[in-house]
C-alpha cells in the first residue's frame, strides 16, 4: 500500500461546475474564486486525526476569497497561507462521500468559515457551515442556494442549467 493514490477528477462535468462556480462568485464582485487552489494546511500538524491522505496541502475545487485579496504578478503563491472564506467540493464520479466530508473537517480546522458540497447527479449542493451543520438545497424543491455565513444566495439553474 506503500503508495499514495491520487484521485482523477477531471471529468467534463467536474470541469464546467467548477469553471461555472468561479464565475458565478466573481459575478457577486464582493469576492474571488480560484479553481484548485493549494492551500497550506502544514499549521495543523499531523493530519492523520483527520483520516485523509494529504500531508502538506489540501486543494479544493474551489476556493473563494473576498475580493480584498489581490494577486502579486512577480510573487505567485504556491501554497496558500490565507484560508478562503469558502470551501467548494464537487463530488466527482471517482471520489467517496465520506473523503469530501473528512476535508471538510480539516476546512472548518483551517478556520474556514463555510463548505459547499456539490453533487451533480442529484443537482443538490450542501451547504455546511461546521462539521455537524448543514442545509441542502435541490431543484424542484429549492430555487437558489442561500449561505448564511457569506450571505450569498446563488439560483440552482445557474449552477446546473447546461
Amino acid at each position: 500500500m506503500g503508495k499514495m493514490s491520487m484521485t482523477i477528477e477531471g471529468s467534463f462535468n467536474h470541469s464546467l461546475l467548477q469553471a461555472k462556480l468561479a464565475s458565478l462568485f466573481f459575478s457577486l464582485r464582493r469576492f474571488k474564486a480560484a479553481i484548485k487552489l493549494s492551500l497550506d494546511v502544514s499549521q495543523l500538524g499531523e493530519l492523520s486525526q483527520f483520516q485523509i491522505k494529504a500531508t502538506e496541502e489540501l486543494e479544493p475545487d474551489v476556493c473563494v476569497y473576498p475580493n480584498t485579496i489581490t494577486p502579486d504578478s512577480e510573487n505567485d503563491i504556491l501554497k496558500m497561507s490565507e484560508m478562503p472564506l469558502l470551501a467548494i467540493e464537487i463530488l466527482s464520479p471517482r471520489q467517496s462521500l465520506e473523503e469530501l466530508l473528512d476535508k471538510f473537517k480539516v476546512y472548518f480546522a483551517l478556520g474556514i468559515k463555510s463548505c459547499w458540497l456539490v453533487i451533480p447527479p442529484l443537482e443538490s449542493v450542501t451547504v455546511y457551515s461546521s462539521d455537524n451543520m448543514s442545509k441542502s438545497f435541490a431543484m424542484p424543491l429549492c430555487q437558489e442556494v442561500f449561505d448564511e455565513i457569506l450571505d450569498v444566495k446563488i439560483p440552482l439553474m445557474e449552477i446546473f442549467v447546461k
